[in-house]
């Protein structure tokens, strides 16, 4: 009976040589699921690179398109100014070019909110909605100088929105390459506003005066001082391009 004890007891696995066994087989286990989270975490990775955020703007959403309507209102605006002035079409053409010049105005607002509150910030958008603005005011600008509407010493005015436009454009190019951005100040958006307002009472024209005699004259006002509020922002922006040039050259 000791005898048979004692074989048995020889023939049992030792504890202690049975647990490296086991600590090895744990630790080839952990590493292995260690391993297996690197891999997902990669992949989850790579997706998130690939995979457009739902909440970025696309080409086609909503703000883009307002921006591509915008575009498309500035050569419409000007045929209908050519076409009541150089091809005389009749006064009820300006009426046309002022409705499509508001409705081109309002979008200037609604495309950068809608952009926000959707969360459809796009490259394309941040880049056309300036050049759309620029676009529409200058092209308005123009052909009301071309048929009188803005004349004699009122030129000046449209002359010096037209100068601040190339000016900021030149040196928001500038800064963009040195990655610094100007904010918009709140007088600037004020400037905007009467300049627009200036514009669209302006295309009226004969036709408003028509209606409401002096309104002409009400537009060449609001573009002066549109005009003063242009120096006073348009400083403001050079004096921040030339400090960032300063430094870039130092």
């Amino acid at each position: 009976m000791i005898i048979s004890t004692s074989a048995r007891l020889r023939e049992a696995p030792s504890p202690r040589r049975g647990f490296p066994r086991s600590a090895s087989r744990i630790k080839q286990g952990i590493a292995s699921y260690l391993i297996c989270i690197r891999e997902v975490t990669s992949m989850a990775e790579a997706a998130t690179r690939t995979t457009p955020s739902p909440g970025r703007g696309h080409a086609l959403s909503v703000p883009n398109l307002l921006t591509y309507a915008r575009c498309i209102a500035v050569p419409l605006v000007a045929a209908c100014l050519f076409w009541s002035d150089i091809l005389h079409g009749g006064l009820w053409l300006r009426w046309v070019a002022l409705a499509i010049y508001i409705a081109a105005a309002v979008t200037d607002f609604f495309d950068g909110y809608l952009a926000r509150a959707w969360q459809q910030q796009s490259a394309i958008g941040r880049m056309l909605d300036p050049i759309a603005d620029k676009l529409l005011v200058s092209t308005s600008l123009l052909m009301l100088a071309s048929d009188g509407t803005i004349r004699g010493w009122s030129l000046w005015a449209a002359i010096v929105i037209l100068c601040r436009e190339i000016l900021v454009s030149g040196l928001r190019e500038f800064l963009a390459e040195l990655r610094v951005s100007v904010p918009v100040s709140r007088l600037a958006k004020w400037k905007t506003t009467v300049q627009l307002v200036a514009v669209g009472v302006l295309i009226t024209g004969q036709a408003g005066e028509r209606v409401l005699p002096g309104v002409t004259l009400a537009g060449l006002s609001l573009l002066w001082i549109a005009a003063v509020l242009t120096l006073y922002t348009g400083y403001d922006y050079f004096r921040a391009g030339a400090r960032h040039l300063v430094e870039d050259e130092a």
